[in-house]
This record gives C-alpha cells, sequence and structure tokens, in this order.
C-alpha cells in the first residue's frame, strides 16, 4: 500500500492507495508546528478511524507547499513505512511530467502532482481551489504550459473580513440568489458566484491563448461547492492530487 500526502497552507489531504485503488482519504488542518512525532500520532489516529495498520505500507510520497513541514512529514512517513518517502518535484516526476517551462524548478509540488494526473487525458485545464486557486494547463501533445495563480476563496474571504470593520464572517456557501439581501448573503454571493465566474473567464482566455478548447477539472476542497455554478468546469475531482503522487511514486519505484 501507499501512503500519500498532499501538504497546503490550510488543508492537507491524505490518501491511502492499494494499487490503484484509493481506500481512504482524510482531509485535516495542516499545522506549522507539528514534529514528526505529532505528525505519526496523527496518522494512527487516521489510520485506526479507518481501521487500518501500518504493516500494510510499504511506500509513501510527499506533495508539500510549506517547506518547514517537508521534513517532518517525510520522518513521519519513513517511520511509519519504513522507508524514505519520494518528495514531489517537477525532478522526481520524470518523464511524466513534460513541462514547457523556463524554470520547471519554480513549479510547486501541488501544481506538478496535479499537472501529471491530468496530462493522461491531455489537452486538459485543472482548477485546483486551495489557499490559491491555481489553474494548470495541459496542451495537446502532454505539456505542462504554465497555468494563473489568484488568491483562493478563503483567502479572499479573509482579506475581506479583516479590512471590513463591519462585515460579519460567513460561511462559504453558494447563497440562494445573486442579488443578496441579507449582509451574509450578500457577500457569499460576491464572494462564491464572482469565484466562479472568475474561473470562467480566466479559462476562456486560455482556450483563446491555445487556439483551442479543452475538459476543465476542479479539484481541492472547494471543488465541489463551486463547480456547479462554472460554465467551463466539466468535472470535479477531489482526488486528482493524490492520484499524481500515486503515479510518480509508482514510476520511481
Amino acid at each position: 500500500m501507499l501512503l500519500a500526502i498532499d501538504i497546503g497552507n490550510t488543508h492537507t489531504v491524505i490518501g491511502v492507495y492499494a494499487g490503484e485503488s484509493l481506500t481512504a482519504m482524510w482531509r485535516i488542518a495542516t499545522s506549522r508546528t507539528a514534529t514528526a512525532d505529532e505528525l505519526r500520532v496523527t496518522l494512527s489516529s487516521l489510520f485506526s478511524l479507518g481501521d487500518l495498520g501500518f504493516e500494510a505500507v510499504r511506500a509513501g510520497a510527499v506533495a508539500s507547499v510549506v517547506p518547514s513541514l517537508t521534513r517532518a512529514w517525510v520522518e513521519a512517513v519513513e517511520r511509519v513505512t519504513g522507508s524514505v518517502p519520494l518528495v514531489c518535484s517537477a525532478a522526481t516526476a520524470g518523464g511524466l511530467f513534460d513541462a514547457d517551462y523556463p524554470r520547471p524548478t519554480e513549479i510547486g509540488a501541488d501544481r506538478v502532482a496535479d499537472g501529471v494526473a491530468a496530462r493522461y487525458g491531455a489537452p486538459v485545464v485543472v482548477v485546483d481551489f486551495g489557499t490559491a486557486t491555481n489553474i494548470e494547463v495541459i496542451d495537446r501533445e502532454g505539456r505542462f504550459r504554465g497555468g494563473v495563480i489568484a488568491p483562493g476563496v478563503q483567502t479572499s474571504a479573509n482579506a475581506l473580513f479583516s479590512h471590513g470593520a463591519r462585515l460579519p464572517v460567513i460561511d462559504l456557501v453558494v447563497p440562494p440568489a445573486v442579488i443578496g439581501t441579507p449582509t451574509v448573503e450578500a457577500i457569499q454571493s460576491g464572494i462564491m458566484y464572482g469565484e466562479a465566474d472568475r474561473v470562467d473567464g480566466l479559462v476562456r482566455r486560455i482556450f483563446a491563448q491555445l487556439g483551442y478548447e479543452a475538459p476543465v477539472i476542479a479539484t481541492g476542497g472547494l471543488a465541489p461547492v463551486v463547480a456547479p455554478h462554472s460554465a467551463t468546469i466539466t468535472e470535479v475531482n477531489p482526488e486528482l492530487t493524490l492520484e499524481g503522487l500515486r503515479l510518480i511514486a509508482e514510476a520511481a519505484a
């Protein structure tokens, strides 16, 4: 079995694969001060909840955009699996990640994993709703062409609340109508419908630059919430980044 971990700025997603099958997946808050011992305890608790045992896990793969946590997670996974996990990057992805990009080392691990998982359906555009909203572009030849990085939904909301003294903190849900009558629904409309329309506008600009359209896959925690209100997103796959990690780990084995 493979333990795949996607460490984001806000959330960390953990998956356990038996071959190609994802047998368990958890999303937890990212703690930037966590030690390897604390992370191992977290893994132990999650495995117990999933009625899984560490003894079946033989390999690990980590994608991290939080450098201060990478070493701690690598140590925790090594103690669980008995082997040093693969750390995802453009280099460790090897031939699975063909990038038409001036400096591939600058590409974040999450973007690499998304690109690897998506390129088998090239051309394709990936929209990853996380702390940042990342849009990745894989062209007809299966090459990573780059993309767009914008503030994520929660990041934008936090900025609004921190600068608007009288604005209430809200749940990030789609309101029943675009024109909000209570203030809360007006804010929800601006943030949630605004995110869907921003993504659509950017994707259309990407299509125009490519000269052709492509399927658009949404992933990330808020993908199921935003995607139904987008005119360009064609599929939601919450497991996409973990799937990319699995493919990279298998190729490197």
